[in-house]
């Protein structure tokens, strides 16, 4: 079955890797974007330069047919927010904008949204226990709680309106064109510096950008996902230990890993006024994937390692790039 599909963020990090594998799997592509000529190639761009897709309604153009939307977009998580008030500039975009969007797709025609949340919508860690969809919501920051009433919203629309409405949570993205703390994990690694990680026995789950991507490609596509919020993952949460192990051997280096306690860890991320980033980096937040599997029967098309691997060979070819410059 082709669709028309419309992706929002269509030039981002996971909106390129997306638009490739549905033109690659024979589908309509066309790419909402705030900047020109950013979208990959066989994608049509449609340019919308409106502040949290202000008048989009009247702003949509005829030719832009969509059957399923994949909404991508959003103000993201910001480490040191200078708004004077955080959370209404997050709900502006990534509730208001969101459902913006979504009654203006319907108005079109579309018949499915997919809204991307994020693990910060239920929770900034787990408790010994992976977090199920079911479990009660807590999200500690306006971004998390930003995207829980983004999709709370989208969820009671489509109710109302009859537009099928998807939500899925990814914990954290990696793979090629991966940055922030990812990118700067694997250069520590490339660079031989010590890392005080040894000591780490916390897991997090992670999703590679090509599980998350055929996910997201099922989600638009299978009626039974209709309604529903998912959980998505690798299928196996390393220790940052682990992991750092694991990037090391495809980047032909060594994972200098010093055994430091965790409390130390803490400690210094309170006295530096970074223990947001040390919780980050060695606090347990698992989730639990059985839903997606039972309802859709999902399951991830690559390993962890092989997301690692072909990370790893990504990033040794940009290195490579800009020292041949």
């Amino acid at each position: 079955m082709t669709l028309s599909v419309l992706v929002s963020g269509a030039n981002g990090f996971v909106g390129k890797a997306l638009s490739s594998a549905l033109l690659k799997d024979g589908h309509d592509v066309t790419g909402l974007v705030r900047r020109a000529g950013t979208v990959g190639t066989g994608v049509r761009e449609w340019l919308l330069q409106s502040d949290d897709f202000a008048n989009i309604d009247q702003l949509w153009r005829d030719e832009i047919r969509c059957d399923v939307v994949i909404h991508l977009a959003a103000r993201v998580h910001v480490m040191h927010d200078t708004s004077a008030d955080p959370l209404a500039a997050y709900r502006a975009t990534n509730v208001n904008g969101s459902l913006r969007l979504a009654k203006a797709a319907r108005a079109a025609g579309a018949r499915r949204f997919v809204y991307v949340s994020s693990v910060k919508a239920i929770a900034e860690a787990s408790r010994g226990a992976p977090l199920r969809e079911s479990d009660t919501p807590a999200p500690q920051d306006p971004y998390g709680v930003s995207k829980l009433e983004a999709e709370r919203a989208l969820l009671d629309y489509g109710r109302e309106s009859g537009l099928e409405v998807v939500v899925v949570r990814p914990p954290l993205v990696y793979g090629s064109g991966v940055r922030a703390n990812f990118f700067s994990l694997m250069r520590a690694i490339a660079a031989g510096i010590p890392l005080p990680l040894g000591s780490v026995r916390a897991r997090r789950s992670m999703v590679y950008i090509g599980n998350l991507v055929h996910a997201l490609i099922q989600c638009a596509i299978d009626p039974r996902a209709a309604g529903q919020i998912f959980h998505v993952t690798d299928g196996y949460d390393p220790t940052v230990a682990e992991l750092a192990r694991l990037l090391a051997k495809p980047m032909d280096a060594r994972a200098w890993l010093l055994p430091v306690p965790p409390s130390w860890l803490r400690l210094a991320g309170r006295l530096t006024g970074k223990s947001a980033q040390v919780d980050r980096l060695i606090g347990e937040l698992r989730l639990d994937t059985r839903h997606i599997q039972e309802v859709l029967g999902w399951k991830p098309p690559f390993t962890l390692e092989q997301g690692l691997t072909e990370t790893a060979a990504w990033y040794r070819a940009e290195n490579s790039h800009a020292r041949d410059a």
